[in-house]
């Protein structure tokens, strides 16, 4: 395919975007459940040291603006998201939780801008090893990453936790990236392998949340419906076997009455009718 510069950062530019808005549906749905149950807080931490080894090998590589800014956006949300898995998973307070989460931005942003450093000379000389491991390591994060989310969608046999919203964001940033490597003058391999390994393993966890959602859905409704009719099963058997039913005071105390008791009360109920006419 011919290169084509316009196309190249126009479709860099929509996965941008994408990309740009992909981890707010779940700090969204984090921050209103004050929930990270099913969410892999080792999704995020991975996800975002995985931006930091993708960015430095962007900028290295000299790839159009729109895919050297994704990496940093990537890992400014996941280790936000991150974040929130300390708060509201493990109950580190408020003021720790924003200190790991500068302390954490603080770090890798030094680390990629003297590897960004340490790199271009060996670079500009011809030698692309260490710059390809840094785009390679990066996709071997992005792939092991998502590893727990699906041990916790195998324990919970749904997805719950995660954005649904997050990762159809997430996979549509990859497909338009990719998009974008195709019009440049030379395809990027590692770049290509490591957009497309999002597409994959995000389409993974989506097609386990069409299939085992339904799923789990029927399955608690059933529960329900059994609980209900036990409830009414215990009830008729109580008053087969003439024992006490329980009746309660405005109060909500349960106040016990005998099968003499609720005919005693029967009867006055029908004096009263009576008396009534």
């Amino acid at each position: 395919m011919p290169a084509n510069p316009v196309a190249e950062n126009v479709l860099g530019t929509i996965g941008t975007i994408f990309w740009t808005v992909q981890l707010i549906p779940q700090v969204w749905k984090t921050w209103r459940t004050k929930s990270v149950e099913g969410l892999s807080e080792y999704l995020m931490l991975l996800w975002g040291v995985s931006g930091v080894f993708f960015g430095v090998y962007a900028i290295v590589q000299d790839l159009n603006i729109p895919l050297i800014v994704q990496p940093q956006l990537l890992s400014t949300l996941s280790y936000l998201s991150w974040a929130q898995c300390q708060y509201y998973g493990r109950k580190r307070s408020k003021t720790t939780a924003v200190l790991l989460y500068s302390a954490v931005i603080a770090v890798s942003a030094g680390f990629e801008v003297g590897m960004v450093y340490a790199v271009r000379p060996a670079y500009s000389r011809g030698n692309d090893r260490p710059v390809q491991f840094f785009g390679a390591f990066s996709t071997v994060l992005l792939s092991i990453a998502l590893l727990p989310q699906y041990y916790e969608i195998y324990k919970y046999r749904e997805v719950i936790g995660i954005s649904i919203l997050f990762m159809a964001v997430d996979m549509m940033g990859g497909v338009f990236s990719d998009l974008s490597l195709a019009f440049k003058e030379s395809f990027d391999i590692v770049a290509g392998v490591t957009y497309s390994l999002v597409v994959v393993l995000d389409g993974i966890v989506l097609l386990c949340a069409i299939i085992l959602n339904p799923r789990a859905a029927r399955r608690r409704k059933r529960l329900r419906l059994q609980a209900v009719s036990g409830e009414t099963g215990d009830h008729g058997q109580h008053a087969q076997n003439g024992e006490a039913q329980p009746h309660y005071t405005l109060s909500g105390s349960e106040v016990p009455t005998s099968p003499t008791q609720e005919a005693v009360r029967a009867q006055g109920s029908a004096l009263q009718v009576l008396s009534s006419r």
